[in-house]
């Protein structure tokens, strides 16, 4: 029975819009390519949720767009960067709910299945810059109301940002002890992500925290430790894997830095690690902590559904590029296509990525091995020594969902972010041939998203996340590596939940093949409004194999 708390004997609010809370809940950590809601968003919509009673609720959501009906940065249907505005508040819907009966939809009964641990993962600014915890006794109360609803445990970014800052290794975990000692007391597991990526400066982001001060610095001199765009923009989401064997951040490699943080933070949290709390440490590898390339940055003007930009034009990874082309005798591909489009063209604008062009090529071919080789050797190396750091503890990397163009012979905006994935080649094998060498689980996005609704709301996108989910849970499977994941967008309504309930546990798997854990993106005062948490509620008891009495056959 769930216990309600702080909100006992509130009543459902007459509209979704008086449920609105004072401010918007905090942004998410990665983009949304399906945009804030999964409804349309330059039109007029039905977006159907469903009310703890099981009742359907039908909001009319009107607006999105300039007077001509075209995107703007405002209401995008991509938030950029490492999160997603994601509220009706920010993006101008009106809502007006309609009771419509019960779905019609019939639902699997879970009762029985495997138990799947559910995480939530904190908001973003829960350590602030001077590492301190943001209000601990409000985070304690939110904490309290997820333990009554048997929450496995919560994800926690350790942001390099703040830990090393100012100095190199003279790092500051005080935020995080305090933190950490909270969950302990409430028999609470830890999902810990090392977060070597900058958080803030896109659409929706009401929290930055850049890179360490000493490594910006020592950008302003040498801007070649960031990844860059063929116009010679740099991106300071995250490193190069260009420096990662350069002793340019004051006589260490990237690696080193890294490793020295990790190993660090396992020196520091030993008895958290002693006593299990710390379930799992998830490290990151790229923009938004996923392994990618940042190819498509909102700061830059990419909007959904663009195909995004390669991002190997600093000098380092050009040295590697032109060391790559000479070993196969060819000294002129040392270059990256002059025919690939920008940040927002479509795969049949470009001699690149169109079907029948240069990606298949002998070069382009040359090319894209090359991009996929950087990425996958970028996380050997790195995960190679969070193994050594975190000896006997797991450990998971995290690969983007990138949907759109994924019903195209090149899969562009794959390609662009370095999965070279296009329809006659899996993509995603040797990724996971890698992440099992190191006994390293894969933790995958977008779970909660169906093709259908892409399809009504940006056909023009021939986007296809259950197509791109199957793929790639497979490839992992099929080597034997432990599968997490988590939504990409808030979810609160059934059809989402049921969705990743599907993905979660396929039916009539010969197998019995299910997802290690999932994780929830994010605690929020939306999250815990009375409608909305007991839906969360009935989704974790399915979660996790429990009977539910309102079940719909």
């Amino acid at each position: 029975m769930l216990q309600m708390g702080p909100f006992s004997g509130a009543a459902p609010p007459a509209t979704p819009a008086s449920m609105a809370p004072a401010q918007a809940p905090p942004p998410l950590r990665r983009v949304s390519p399906a945009g804030p809601h999964r409804a349309r968003v330059y039109r007029s919509a039905r977006l159907n949720t469903f009310s703890a009673n099981g009742r359907r609720r039908t909001a009319i959501m009107a607006g999105g767009g300039d007077r001509k009906g075209n995107p703007t940065a405002e209401n995008s249907p991509i938030a950029g960067g490492c999160s997603d505005s994601g509220y009706d508040e920010q993006i101008g819907f009106r809502f007006r709910q309609v009771m419509d009966g019960p779905p019609k939809i019939p639902e699997r009964n879970f009762a029985g299945t495997p138990y799947v641990p559910v995480y939530v993962m904190l908001p973003l600014g829960v350590i602030n810059m001077e590492g301190e915890v943001v209000d601990p006794e409000g985070l304690m109360k939110q904490l309290k109301i997820l333990k009554s609803v048997n929450v496995d445990g919560v994800m926690i970014d350790c942001w390099w940002g703040i830990v090393e800052a100012h100095a190199p290794q003279e790092y500051n975990w005080n935020g995080y002890k305090q933190l950490f000692q909270m969950v302990r007391e409430l028999k609470l597991k830890l999902q810990v992500v090392m977060s070597f990526h900058e958080c803030g400066g896109n659409v929706g982001d009401d929290v930055y925290i850049p890179l360490p001060h000493w490594v910006t610095e020592i950008g302003r001199s040498n801007p070649d430790i960031y990844f860059t765009d063929r116009e010679g923009r740099r991106n300071q989401d995250c490193l190069s894997w260009g420096i990662d064997k350069e002793r340019v951040l004051r006589g260490r490699t990237a690696v080193e830095v890294y490793f020295d943080y990790m190993r660090s933070f396992r020196v520091e949290f030993n008895e958290f690690f002693e006593d299990g709390i710390i379930a799992e440490i998830e490290v990151g590898l790229g923009p938004c902590g996923e392994l990618r390339y940042p190819s498509y940055p909102a700061k830059y003007g990419w909007r959904y559904p663009g195909i995004g930009e390669f991002q190997c034009y600093d000098q380092y990874l050009i040295k590697s590029l032109r060391k790559a082309a000479e070993a196969r005798g060819h000294s002129s591909w040392a270059r990256g296509p002059d025919n690939a489009g920008s940040y927002n063209s479509r795969p049949h604008e470009t001699g690149f990525f169109r079907d029948g062009g240069d990606y298949d090529s002998y070069y382009g071919r040359f090319f894209l091995g090359w991009c996929s080789r950087v990425l996958v050797d970028h996380a050997d190396r790195v995960l190679s020594l969070a193994n050594f750091a975190f000896e006997g503890i797991s450990i998971a990397a995290k690969i983007s969902g990138i949907h759109w163009w994924y019903k195209t012979a090149s899969h562009a905006a794959e390609l662009a972010a370095g999965f070279y994935n296009p329809c006659n080649r899996d993509g995603y094998a040797p990724i996971a041939a890698m992440l099992k060498k190191h006994d390293a689980a894969l933790n995958f996005t977008c779970v909660e998203l169906r093709t259908l609704d892409q399809h009504e709301d940006f056909p023009e996108a021939l986007a296809d996340p259950e197509g791109l989910v199957w793929q790639v849970l497979n490839a992992a499977w099929d080597v034997c590596i432990p599968v997490a994941s988590e939504n990409a967008l808030p979810c609160y309504d059934r059809d989402g939940y049921n969705k990743i309930l599907e993905n979660a546990k396929p039916l009539n798997d010969p197998d019995g093949r299910h997802l290690s854990a999932f994780t929830y993106l994010r605690l929020s005062s939306v999250l815990l409004e009375r409608d909305n948490f007991l839906e969360f509620e009935r989704f974790v008891k399915r979660m996790h194999g429990e009977a539910v009495l309102d079940l719909h056959l």
